[in-house]
């Protein structure tokens, strides 16, 4: 354990931790500040992202030794009152679904703008392609960054680029005018969404019907994969598959069948 000193959201802290705790948990359990997120644990994914004197950084990827003497800035110290423009801008752009991952996406922009005052697509796009939205909220994000710069500006007097174009509403939808789910597309770490073309139709079997959640095993090293004691290979030849009282659970490990169950 070490006392380290430093600057969060204005004001100085001690804290006694180890130094090679990360400073996520340092914000989150040690002082309370769970507006920053835990997502992937690896730097990839931006949830968890704070200001480490004024640079956007990931804090699940930082020691709690590397910040001694520098100044950090949560969420929670961006504004006392929800008025920094990034921050207005997200509530008038209505940017959240889930929101989990929004705390991460403002830091990242506020550290954007306090850059580049007036940024181009292109600039949003660079600066935030570190940051995953699972819910797909890219272009309200683009447009919000976009709002803020004008609220800058206004109060500032910075010069502004106007977006080249924000393609939200019906512009993205297929030609059906059905906008895609959110499971139809991958999210990965270097830029926007692109199809994924393992679901959908793809992957249903000949008969149209998609496998259900019951069909796979789910462990904890990696993705689901194809579980073959489960589906029609366990029905009786009555066509009936045995119900959940034919079952043991031990404590120990997966169901097995119970004596004088469907066999």
């Amino acid at each position: 354990m070490a006392a380290i000193k430093f600057g969060l959201n204005g004001k100085q802290q001690t804290v006694d931790v180890s130094p090679q705790m990360p400073l996520l948990w340092v914000l989150r359990d040690t002082l309370g500040l769970t507006g920053t997120k835990f997502g992937c644990g690896l730097g990839l994914c931006g949830a968890c992202t704070v200001h480490i004197d004024g640079q956007a950084t990931r804090s699940c990827q930082t020691q709690a030794s590397s910040i001694a003497g520098k100044n950090i800035t949560t969420i929670e110290g961006l504004s006392p009152d929800i008025t920094h423009p990034v921050q207005r801008a997200w509530i008038d752009v209505d940017v959240p679904q889930c929101g989990y991952c929004q705390s991460g996406q403002i830091m990242s922009a506020a550290a954007l703008l306090a850059k580049k005052p007036s940024p181009t697509d292109a600039d949003i796009d660079d600066a935030m392609r570190g940051n995953i939205c699972r819910c797909g909220t890219y272009q309200a994000i683009r447009e919000a960054i976009h709002r803020a710069a004008q609220y800058r500006a206004a109060a500032g007097g910075a010069p502004i680029v106007q977006a080249a174009s924000i393609s939200v509403g019906p512009t993205v939808r297929p030609a059906g005018g059905t906008p895609p789910s959110a499971a139809s597309f991958n999210w990965p770490s270097d830029g926007p969404p692109t199809p994924n073309a393992s679901v959908g139709p793809t992957v249903r079997p000949a008969g149209g019907t998609p496998p259900s959640a019951a069909s796979f095993n789910r462990p904890s090293d990696g993705p689901p994969t194809p579980n073959a004691s489960v589906g029609p290979t366990v029905r009786p030849a009555g066509g009936t598959p045995p119900s959940a009282a034919s079952f043991n659970r031990p404590s120990d490990g997966p169901p097995t069948p119970k004596e004088g169950g469907a066999q």
